[in-house]
């Protein structure tokens, strides 16, 4: 890591939190544009330990069954044991970590479900150099794929990725199939997209920049997806499998996930952390789907990390 005391290695909290802001209420307005019923209400909280957020949360949607799009800014005096087991270099320090989240559940069997979060995150120290990073990505967990819809969000991500490097968007394409996998499944969560953490290589200044263009590029990626599917007739036999479907981003975001982890560990809002959750949603002992059947299609092609853009080449 470069020192701290080059300029463009300087982290400017407050301006993180001016995007971040700006983008959640950006998010929303595109949201409800492309929903064309509902609107997100407001719900602002505070957090005894220092900080607080917004929540913004949109409910039976002509096309959203529900969307969640947070923001949180949360401090403290000290990290969690469990956080400072892993990183030792924040012991003894103040922290303070602010992010934008949200997941998107569709009405529609053949409108994906989808995650975003980026995320800054700054631990202080008298007489020490700040220990910083940005982290954050986006997903997409499809029920019914089209090979268009998932070529598309991976040909976003990698315009995104490639002003900042040849090598930045099979990095973050591999660490987000991996990051949103489910070992007691053997399967992935969906399609995959991008994830990223603990960046702050080259500095500040060009990770917060990265960090931006993987925000902004979230919506641009999604909603060609939401307009192409929305409207499309479907069966309660979808409907069914949607909700079966759904059973997973429970499991994950439950076991696995390092977000909902920290909010439960450092004392979050709950209602804010498990806006996640999808409203309905159910399991089913053994399900198997049929050889040659369109959910099959979805365990035998779907959930195994590809190579995407190979089809759009």
């Amino acid at each position: 890591m470069q020192s701290s005391s080059d300029p463009a290695n300087l982290p400017n909290a407050d301006q993180v939190k001016t995007f971040l802001l700006a983008l959640q209420q950006h998010i929303c307005t595109r949201l409800e544009a492309l929903d064309g019923k509902s609107s997100f209400s407001a719900e602002s909280w505070n957090r005894e330990e220092g900080g607080g957020g917004t929540s913004m949360v949109l409910t039976k949607g002509n096309v959203f069954e529900q969307a969640g799009v947070n923001f949180s800014h949360v401090m403290g005096a000290a990290m969690p044991a469990s956080a400072t087991a892993h990183r030792p270099e924040l012991a003894g320090r103040s922290f303070e970590a602010m992010g934008v989240s949200l997941v998107i559940h569709p009405n529609n069997p053949y409108v994906p479900t989808t995650h975003a979060n980026v995320r800054f995150f700054i631990a202080r120290k008298e007489g020490a150099d700040p220990v910083w990073w940005f982290g954050g990505g986006f997903d997409l967990t499809p029920y019914y794929p089209f090979e268009q819809d998932v070529v598309s969000w991976h040909q976003t991500a990698y315009d995104l990725c490639l002003p900042f490097g040849d090598e930045v968007y099979p990095k973050y394409k591999k660490w987000c199939d991996e990051y949103f996998f489910l070992p007691h499944r053997n399967e992935t969560r969906g399609v995959g997209g991008l994830f990223f953490d603990d960046l702050n290589e080259p500095g500040f200044e060009q990770s917060f920049a990265f960090m931006q263009a993987v925000a902004n590029g979230f919506i641009e990626a999604y909603q060609p997806i939401v307009e192409r599917n929305k409207d499309l007739e479907y069966q309660d036999e979808q409907r069914q499998f949607q909700l079966y479907r759904r059973g997973r981003y429970v499991e994950f975001n439950l076991v696995y996930d390092r977000g909902t982890l920290f909010g439960l560990q450092t004392g979050g809002r709950t209602e804010s952390i498990l806006m996640s959750m999808p409203p309905l949603v159910r399991w089913e002992y053994g399900f198997t789907p049929e050889e040659g059947t369109p959910e099959a299609e979805l365990y035998d092609h779907y959930l195994k990390p590809q190579d995407w853009l190979k089809l759009a080449r």
